[in-house]
């Protein structure tokens, strides 16, 4: 039933945008030709032969397009910003392709502007049919509509994770079952169906859409025979391994031979064109920041120096990309016997690991306490931006003894360069653990992008302003 249903939905919205890039190609020609030349384009003008079968030529070719882009199916879990871009790009690279065509083989007239509006025009309408038909679908599965039937095997950790997840987000569409494993689990309270002997009868009887395995490794040895039965009675079936922690965001599969390879680590090398990117924001933005910060700077240069006499600017060595070390700049926020103080002040550590955090901190001045809550403490790392030893977004650098002490999987966060802000800063700062804060640097270095850089500065604006974790 569900099948159905969903490749009844795959068709009307197969329908529906290719309708809309038609409509497009028309609108656009109509505003070019008419309203922005100041000509009457009439209706029975705008249908003529040729533009009719050139907004055909190019509905069809993008419809083909996203279909081999496989943008038709259930996205319960996908973000919508990633559909969104592959959209974006897909319309891009359909328009450059159809004007290529259209002048070679002078189908019809068309001018740069055409092209322009027709990708933008096709762009929003697209985007906007697909906001509005997430909308809907993710508000009826909340009523209980759509839903799909879903039985998780396995009771170990990932498996009660995984449930509490499906749990908490309604919008997905998912009626949880239950669960089967060799014991009823005791971090869940969802329905425990037995062991996995229960396996073939539940599957058997073609009332479960949607089987996920979360099974720890001295558990899978009958995994292959559930899976194939899965497969028999019509039933999706996904895998959480017991290794999940290791997989990134997006895991790439190689073949060698007949073996599958998943590639959990990999140097995180997102090419020249998004290094560019990078680069340039971090210029562009450091420079700009600089000088709308300025005045900022200099009262607080001026509060520092009265403070205590000492000196404006606390250079301190750190580690940055591959460990290389630079020095990097802040106002001073501690007295200048800080650092002798240190040693004394271990035993009030108040966070894990190699780090040092500790709230009501003897050595910080009072002008400290203010530029530290309000992080105008790190103003002056604009400077190591523009140098190239930062990035505006990036893993906090670390110190020398912290690096000492990072296990390989902590080194990781040293793949990419250091920034200003990153996940842990609107994650909670010196609140959070210091394994989840790796864990968020890690996540960072698979899941950077212009995307997720500027989500994190949206969201670091706001953590500043509130203060949150800052000590």
């Amino acid at each position: 039933m569900i099948r159905r249903h969903q490749g009844l939905l795959n068709m009307a919205n197969f329908l529906l945008d290719t309708g809309l890039v038609f409509a497009s190609y028309l609108l656009a020609v109509w505003l070019r030709q008419g309203v922005l030349t100041d000509a009457v384009l009439t209706m029975q003008e705008l249908l003529q032969l040729h533009y009719i079968l050139g907004a055909l030529l190019y509905a069809c070719v993008m419809g083909v397009a996203y279909v081999a882009l496989r943008l038709y199916g259930s996205f319960r879990f996908q973000r919508f910003w990633q559909e969104a871009a592959t959209l974006a790009v897909a319309n891009a690279v359909g328009t450059l392709a159809i004007g290529t065509g259209l002048y070679l083989f002078r189908l019809t007239d068309f001018s740069r502007l055409t092209l322009l509006l027709l990708y933008l025009i096709s762009t929003v309408l697209v985007i906007l049919k697909r906001v509005m038909l997430r909308g809907i679908l993710e508000h009826y599965r909340s009523l209980g509509y759509n839903t799909r039937t879903l039985l998780v095997v396995g009771g170990g950790e990932h498996a009660c994770g995984y449930m509490q997840h499906i749990r908490d987000n309604p919008q997905y569409g998912y009626r949880l079952l239950g669960y089967i494993a060799t014991s009823p689990a005791e971090k869940t309270n969802e329905a425990y169906l037995g062991g996995y002997e229960e396996f073939h009868k539940r599957v058997s009887t073609r009332a479960v859409d949607h089987v996920v395995f979360c099974m720890r490794h001295t558990e899978t040895a009958t995994m292959g025979a559930m899976i194939a039965a899965c497969g028999r009675y019509g039933a999706k079936a996904s895998v959480i391994p017991d290794y999940n922690e290791f997989i990134p965001s997006r895991p790439t599969v190689e073949l060698a031979g007949e073996y599958k390879l998943v590639n959990v680590r990999s140097t995180p090398d997102k090419g020249p064109v998004w290094t560019f990117i990078k680069r340039s924001m971090d210029v562009v933005g450091a420079a700009i920041g600089l000088m709308l910060a300025s005045p900022i700077m200099l009262v607080t240069a001026i509060a520092v120096k009265r403070c205590d006499g000492g000196p404006v600017i606390f250079a301190q060595e750190r580690v940055g990309k591959d460990g290389r070390h630079f020095k990097m700049y802040k106002f001073r926020s501690m007295y200048r016997d800080a650092e002798a103080r240190l040693a004394e002040l271990q035993k009030y550590n108040q966070v894990d690991g190699p780090a040092f955090k500790m709230v009501n901190d003897p050595r910080i001045t009072p002008v400290g306490k203010f530029i530290r809550k309000t992080s105008i403490d790190e103003l002056p790392q604009l400077l190591n931006i523009l140098k190239g030893e930062m990035s505006i977004v990036g893993p906090r650098p670390p110190l020398p003894r912290e690096v000492a002490q990072y296990s390989d999987w902590d080194w990781g966060r040293l793949a990419v360069k250091p920034g200003l802000t990153c996940y842990w800063q609107v994650s909670g700062r010196s609140d959070v653990s210091f394994d989840e804060w790796m864990r968020l640097d890690l996540k960072y270095v698979e899941e950077q992008g212009l995307w997720t850089d500027l989500k994190i500065l949206f969201k670091t604006v706001a953590v500043v302003l509130r203060g949150d974790g800052a000590y």
